[in-house]
């Protein structure tokens, strides 16, 4: 390989990171850093070696040396772009932002030159098509083109694909999870084939076979109440129970309604109960997620907000996307990955939105029948057990992001986005979040459903034991179950005293001993 190759690039390290063998970056990576594209490096980077090594981490991909894209002092530029989106199109799969970015960097001249390369072959009519569908404007003097098969524009090896809609000019089918107003992509990984293997759907039915209904019933109410309470514990807040309530009431509906703006708003308002300091409704200013500087109040963001004025096509294509994911066959908890995060990475609202984005899970899972036998299924709960993690999935995107928007302080101490940003809005990369909420159903099916199903159960068999030997009434039996289980299984002389002094030591040690085998076992 010459030293005058375009793109490939033998750099030792790569924006202060060594790489992990001799060779060249290639792909996505490359084309990036040549052209210096206001976009976020791959999640995994792919590099091709100068020996026959085939290595795979986290965060690197390198095939061997036989793999390297032709760019060199024989190719003109465009030839060398043309090898180096093949490469990625094989090995890496679509990254909408490149192409985006790419439309908009590259003159029609350029782009028509591109594609004509092989203008009849499959790779040739993908890059064709992703660059007029990013951008909705047609390679000027580049005619249809006829006697070919159709192909699809994702490649179902690499990543996930929904619906299939042909495209007479190009003769491929777009299988695109979204459309070209929002679409989030999702990987192929072995995380996520694991996880679809497992047909959580089924093992979510039978784990409620022979259990009685009014069990279930009573579960789903209790199941109800803490995902409202967890979704709001996330949020660092401590809601009055007539407020968790409310937000619960509305989880429980999650699928009843359509999705629509005017159902966002509704949701909204029902999230926020004293809206004295707040604009309700779609934000008409600037907006981020962060902390102020102590001193001079200026905004630290962690996340920094869609620009209002791209709020009202950003959620027009949400809303688009989410009809036809819902009505496609794609797994349920994939599609809630691209809809909910999409959403809270738009942020819309100046508040509510981290809660209106978990409703989003809700929504989707009901909607398209995850779940059944009216049992809520309480993912904020799983969610806020693994809160770092979750904080982790949402920086992975918002903290790239902060390199490319430029914003200015407003005399409110809010951001003011002076450069366009929907673009990073509209198309993202879903794959670390839908690998999250898998790890989160799994626990929630696994471990917190039936946890509480089995807690009901015992609580019954309890019950009944003290109504039978002692005919203590419901509420001091409640009272009784609460103190045992903040004390270990044990009575405290307090409770002894006061609430149960009417029992012997004979009988508070028969209860302590019943309860141990029933709730401890």
């Amino acid at each position: 390989m010459s030293n005058s190759a375009y793109f490939s690039c033998n750099a030792p390290t790569i924006h202060g990171e060594v790489k992990p063998c001799k060779g060249w970056i290639v792909g996505y990576t490359a084309i990036i850093q040549k052209l210096k594209l206001q976009v976020s490096f791959p999640s995994t980077k792919a590099m091709v070696s100068e020996k026959n090594q085939q290595i795979e981490t986290e965060t690197w991909m390198v095939l061997p040396f036989r793999y390297l894209p032709e760019d060199n002092n024989q190719t003109s530029k465009i030839e060398a772009l043309y090898n180096h989106l093949v490469f990625a199109l094989k090995y890496e799969g679509i990254n909408l932002l490149v192409f985006t970015k790419l439309q908009k960097t590259l003159s029609n001249k350029e782009m028509f030159e591109l594609v004509n390369i092989e203008p009849s072959g499959q790779y040739s009519r993908r890059i064709w098509f992703l660059l007029e569908w990013v951008s909705g404007e047609l390679i000027k003097g580049k005619n249809d083109i006829h006697k070919k098969s159709y192909i699809p524009v994702v490649d179902e090896k690499l990543q996930f694909t929904a619906g299939g809609i042909k495209s007479p000019r190009h003769l491929v089918i777009n299988n695109l999870t979204g459309t070209s107003k929002f679409c989030g992509l999702i990987r192929k990984t072995k995380k996520l084939e694991r996880h679809l293997s497992k047909n959580y759907i089924e093992v979510n039915k039978n784990q409620f076979a022979g259990i009685r209904k009014d069990i279930i019933q009573r579960a789903s109410a209790f199941l109800l109440l803490k995902d409202s309470k967890a979704s709001f514990t996330i949020e660092g807040e401590s809601p009055k129970s007539k407020r968790a309530v409310r937000w619960g009431i509305a989880i429980g509906q999650a699928g009843m309604n359509d999705l629509t703006k005017e159902e966002l708003i509704r949701l909204q308002q029902l999230v926020i109960e004293n809206t004295r300091f707040l604009q309700m409704g779609f934000r008409t200013k600037g907006g981020f997620v962060g902390e102020h500087d102590r001193i001079s109040g200026e905004p630290i963001p962690d996340h920094i907000s869609a620009k209002h004025e791209d709020i009202d096509s950003l959620l027009d294509g949400l809303i688009e996307a989410n009809k036809m994911l819902i009505n496609d066959n794609m797994n349920a908890v994939l599609a809630a990955s691209i809809m909910a995060f999409g959403f809270v990475f738009i942020h819309p609202f100046e508040d509510g939105n981290g809660r209106i984005h978990r409703y989003l899970i809700h929504h989707i899972l009901a909607k398209k029948k995850f779940t059944d036998q009216g049992i809520i299924f309480p993912v904020s709960s799983s969610i806020l057990n693994h809160i770092n993690d979750y904080q982790k999935v949402l920086e992975s995107y918002s903290k790239p992001l902060l390199n490319f928007i430029e914003w200015h302080e407003t005399k409110d101490h809010n951001v003011d986005v002076k450069n366009e940003t929907k673009d990073y809005y509209r198309f993202f990369d879903a794959t670390k979040q839908a690998e999250f909420l898998f790890d989160c159903v799994e626990d929630t099916i696994t471990n917190i459903v039936p946890q509480e199903i089995n807690y009901m159960a015992n609580y019954d068999s309890f019950k009944n034991y003290m109504d039978e030997v002692y005919e203590m009434p419901d509420k001091l039996v409640s009272t009784l179950v609460r103190f045992l289980e903040q004390n270990q299984g044990m009575l405290s002389k307090r409770a002894k005293e006061n609430e149960f002094s009417m029992l012997s030591e004979k009988e508070v040690q028969q209860i302590e001993s019943t309860f141990a085998a029933i709730f401890i076992k």
